[in-house]
């Protein structure tokens, strides 16, 4: 039996506040550990057929029914967003959801098979007492056995929080890969009339305002534990560099003369790198967590700006004009050796480096535009991945299976997402005036609501 614990709010019943119990059902025949069924380092994915029927009221009550729906809806919305699934018309299938039975015995997966289903999802809802129970399976319809089956018990408003939980469980037995559904974006917004910072979820749901300065702010960059957000503002009237706590008020100011900004955390650390320029010169430093210098990176007359971090920390890549033009650099922070990686192109700026370690994506100017391209860590096999429209800053989602951007293709700014191979490219969010700088969190974990 496994145990894992969610967020409650007021619930008398459990002796925990801020708890959601999810259990293994019994008997379950795991798929083993090859996750042969989605290989996510294809570039040519194929998507699988999946079919989503609306979850089975089990007493048949109107809050059942139309819990079923919701989180039908809800996690077919979620499976969809990763690219690895293509979903079928419930109006093809052969079964009443409300009719047919959900558990491996019941099934006539013929019916499911015939309907062009290769996996299928079922769901049955309970609500007692304003306590919403959940049994959610897993199944592939050809061998005709359960890959993952949970039991969730949670307040019924924790609906999509246990959707989410499920979606992750599925991508992980069918990819190895722990999804993206426990992470938050950060991106800059002009809603208010100002540049801010606004987070939402990994869909583009729950947005929700995290600075109020009326000011220009610039570069969100996440913390390795999602607990700070560093970022630039003109509040004070000149560039600074704020470290700011994602739930407490409290925080730290970076406020030398000249330029702060470009911040990026070292992963694993309660350090950052970010460029300076009190000496007069544009250069990389090594923060603590508090804004304190720790040590200088880079020294180069020209400008060093836009430092990523490998996923060990032991190498940055960056963009500096040392070569005449905007170009991308490494430098090994253990022995000091910088290369040039960029020599295609005269502007090629805002590198990201993939959390698994293998790819960079940045920005890269030509007759076009400006594209978001991609290259091997040794500047190999740059290939671009947008072609409409002006398109910039590029950021990995936290498995290294997507990748976020902003674009004009269809006018004002907007934030797009799209495969680590450039494919389904589509608009996350659309809001009020101009969305750019997105920023993709790791797993937030259980400390967010």
């Amino acid at each position: 039996m496994m145990t894992v614990f969610y967020g409650f709010r007021n619930r008398l019943w459990c002796f925990v506040l801020g708890i959601l119990l999810s259990v293994m059902l019994p008997n379950v025949p795991y798929a083993n550990a090859q996750y042969d069924y989605i290989d996510i380092t294809k570039p040519f994915l194929r998507k699988i057929p999946i079919a989503i029927p609306v979850f089975k009221a089990i007493n048949g009550t109107a809050p059942e029914r139309e819990t079923g729906e919701k989180g039908a809806e809800i996690l077919s919305d979620t499976l969809a967003f990763t690219g690895y699934f293509s979903l079928l018309d419930r109006k093809a299938f052969l079964v009443d959801p409300q009719k047919a039975e959900i558990t491996l015995e019941g099934i006539n997966f013929r019916n499911w098979t015939v309907s062009g289903a290769e996996l299928l999802i079922t769901a049955g809802v309970v609500i007692h007492d304003d306590i919403l129970h959940l049994e959610m399976r897993l199944f592939d319809t050809f061998q005709q056995r359960m890959i993952v089956g949970k039991k969730y018990t949670g307040a019924p408003e924790d609906l999509r929080k246990i959707i989410l939980r499920f979606a992750g469980e599925t991508v992980f037995y069918l990819t190895g890969n722990r999804g993206i559904f426990d992470s938050k974006i950060a991106f800059i917004s002009t809603g208010t009339g100002h540049k801010e910072i606004y987070l939402c979820d990994f869909d583009g749901q729950n947005v929700r305002q995290f600075t109020h300065h009326n000011s220009i702010t610039l570069f969100p960059a996440w913390s390795s534990d999602t607990q700070w957000i560093a970022y630039t503002s003109y509040a004070q009237g000149k560039p600074d560099l704020y470290i700011q706590h994602v739930k407490k008020k409290r925080g730290f100011i970076v406020d030398k003369d000249g330029l702060n900004s470009f911040p990026a955390w070292v992963p694993g650390k309660f350090e950052l790198a970010a460029t300076l320029s009190f000496s007069g010169d544009q250069e990389i430093y090594l923060l603590s967590g508090e804004g304190k210098i720790i040590k200088q990176l880079t020294n180069n007359k020209e400008i060093d700006v836009s430092p990523t971090w490998s996923p060990d920390g032991k190498k940055m890549a960056f963009v500096s004009r040392r070569a005449g033009s905007p170009q991308i650099y490494i430098k090994d922070v253990e022995n000091g050796n910088v290369r040039r990686l960029t020599f295609q192109g005269n502007y090629n700026t805002q590198p990201a480096w993939s959390p698994l370690g293998d790819k960079i994506v940045y920005s890269s100017m030509d007759r076009s535009g400006l594209n978001i391209s991609m290259m091997g860590v040794d500047g190999s096999g740059p290939i671009q991945l947008t072609h409409k429209g002006s398109n910039e800053s590029p950021s990995w989602s936290p498995d290294g299976s997507m990748i976020l951007f902003s674009s004009t293709r269809e006018g004002p700014s907007r934030i797009y997402v799209m495969t680590a191979f450039g494919g389904d490219q589509r608009r996350l969010l659309s809001l009020p005036g101009e969305q750019s700088n997105p920023r993709w969190s790791n797993s937030v974990g259980d400390h967010w609501d």
